[in-house]
């Protein structure tokens, strides 16, 4: 199973379901119980015994399962860690560079995040607004987090929003490493990994069982967080230090205030208003890309490449059970990617497998003409495909919000956030699947075509009530164009990752990534081998 590459912004939420639904049925014989696995069942077993008895020591189950809203001010006190290493105590800091400045900590169920260090003028912050990831950079200018920083920001969100509760519910693995040391005392640490295979590592205290040390690695950069002092607040344990290394800096945080249950607006996690623009009329806007399909589905045409399926399968404990990479050699014909698998699992195909795959795609473009030819005899009749969700369905089942101008791979695109609408009753299959969907859209106007695509289910979404299929809540894609040659958005990557229950019994997990590249300029005939298009 793969992403096709989606034509239109309408077309990619079709996708997912039908996607989700198909997900990995051809493993089905694979999956059996997992053997000689019995280190990593003990690892998980030891995990999360560990974080069943911090969530006891740091309030229990009940008083952390009513946290709605938790708000934390601070000061801060920022210094040079002279050491250059990010260690664990504050003792390479040179304090003639010290300076003070306010930290703001802010979170709403069920995954709004804001973190906020100022000082010296500048911010030093992310937040997820339950639809988009996004911080400022280095002018104080708000930006949308895409790949691996979006992941991070939104894994943060989900472990300050569930507070480590309910593990399985909340698609979080967990596994026992061994002991460490941290401030020159013991530590249990237990690394923790979402459904997307974001991992942060945790220590915890083998005497009080509270978190003492939180790390991660943010591209080339180390990031811990030291915690200490714990007091009551509203029965849960909040620590009143708080000591950041990032890199070379260090923040000492001293809490001043941590209030559990005070209102918060979703207007403290979205983008700034001063950063929006006025939203152009959607209705329109999609309309233009719907009608411009044909014009780029031709342009596209003049192209072949090369896509990589990267495809992780992982056991009940989320570690690694399968790992295959494939490769294949494609070009577009009717708005249609036509493929031909050049290597599966990194080796190259035998003389029968490549006709096979030869004879497999020119029977594809033969079904592909067949069907413009029965399109072309009916129109007129406004006939529309029964899987096509139209414009008015999205329009309906959804609300836009936080528009804003940014660029994407170096060209000016529209950004804006969507998210199901809570007054709108859906009445059908497809407006219940699109009124579970949120996430931000980027749009190229000019070329009147989607740039990029993140989305994901709040919840779950039930296809004859779950009987067939349940998409599982948290399931997530991401779809990503380039602008090639000045003329065409052309796909360069695509990625899913969730959860699929089918015929309520069997469960799935989607980890994939596809990789475009070495876009070239053909001209395919129809009637062309598919192995040798015409350059």
């Amino acid at each position: 199973m793969r992403l096709r590459p989606c034509v239109g912004v309408l077309s990619i939420f079709v996708l997912i379901s039908a996607a989700a639904v198909c997900a990995r049925a051809r493993t089905q014989d694979e999956a059996k119980a997992d053997k000689g696995n019995g280190s990593a069942k003990i690892a998980a077993q030891q995990g999360a015994k560990i974080i069943a008895q911090y969530v006891k020591s740091a309030g229990g189950a009940r008083a952390l399962g009513r946290i709605q809203t938790l708000s934390i001010q601070g000061t801060v006190t920022r210094a040079e860690n002279t050491s250059g290493t990010g260690s664990e105590a504050n003792a390479g800091a040179d304090a003639s560079n010290l300076n003070s400045g306010t930290y703001t900590f802010d979170t709403k169920e069920p995954n709004r995040y804001y973190s906020e260090i100022v000082y010296g003028g500048k911010h030093l912050m992310e937040a997820y607004n339950g639809k988009s990831a996004w911080h400022e950079d280095a002018s104080g200018n708000p930006v949308t987090m895409v790949s691996d920083d979006a992941l991070e920001t939104q894994f943060e969100a989900q472990i300050a929003n569930t507070h480590l509760l309910d593990l399985k519910k909340n698609h979080l693995y967990v596994a026992f490493v061994g002991h460490a040391t941290v401030s020159g005392k013991d530590a249990l640490q237990v690394e923790v990994m979402s459904a997307s295979r974001v991992k942060r590592e945790l220590f915890f205290d083998p005497q009080t069982r509270l978190l003492v040390k939180e790390s991660r690695t943010t591209g080339s950069t180390l990031e811990q967080i030291f915690f200490s002092d714990f007091r009551l607040e509203s029965g849960v344990q909040i620590a009143r230090k708080i000591e950041l290394h990032r890199g070379a800096d260090v923040y000492a945080i001293e809490l001043t205030s941590a209030t559990i249950n005070q209102p918060l607006g979703e207007r403290v996690f979205d983008l700034p208003l001063s950063s929006q623009v006025k939203l152009p009329d959607l209705k329109t806007l999609f309309k233009e890309i719907d009608d411009n399909q044909k014009a780029i589905d031709k342009i596209k045409e003049n192209y072949a490449g090369t896509r990589t399926e990267e495809e992780t399968q992982l056991d009940s404990n989320g570690k690694v059970k399968k790992h295959t990479v494939d490769e294949y050699s494609f070009f577009y014909f009717d708005g249609e990617e036509i493929s031909t698998m050049t290597k599966k699992d990194d080796k190259a195909l035998s003389d029968d497998e490549e006709k096979t795959e030869i004879e497999k795609a020119n029977k594809r473009v033969e079904e592909i003409k067949k069907r413009h030819e029965k399109k072309a005899k009916e129109e007129g009749k406004q006939k529309k495909d029964d899987d096509e969700v139209g414009i008015e369905t999205f329009l309906r089942t959804c609300e836009f919000v936080n528009p804003r101008r940014e660029r994407f791979r170096g060209q000016d695109v529209l950004a804006f956030d969507f998210e199901g609408n809570p007054e709108y009753k859906p009445r059908n299959l497809e407006e219940r699947i699109v009124q579970k969907l949120a996430g931000v859209v980027w749009v190229d106007e000019k070329a009147h075509d989607v740039a990029r695509l993140e989305a994901y289910f709040v919840g779950d979404a039930k296809i004859a009530d779950g009987l067939l299929a349940t998409i599982q809540k948290g399931t997530g894609f991401v779809f990503e164009q380039e602008y090639v040659n000045n003329e065409v958005w052309l796909p360069t990557y695509e990625e899913a990752h969730g959860g699929v229950r089918l015929l309520l019994v069997k469960g799935f997990r989607i980890n994939e990534v596809t990789r475009y590249s070495d876009y070239k300029k053909y001209h395919v005939e129809a009637s062309a081998v598919v192995s040798n298009p015409k350059q």
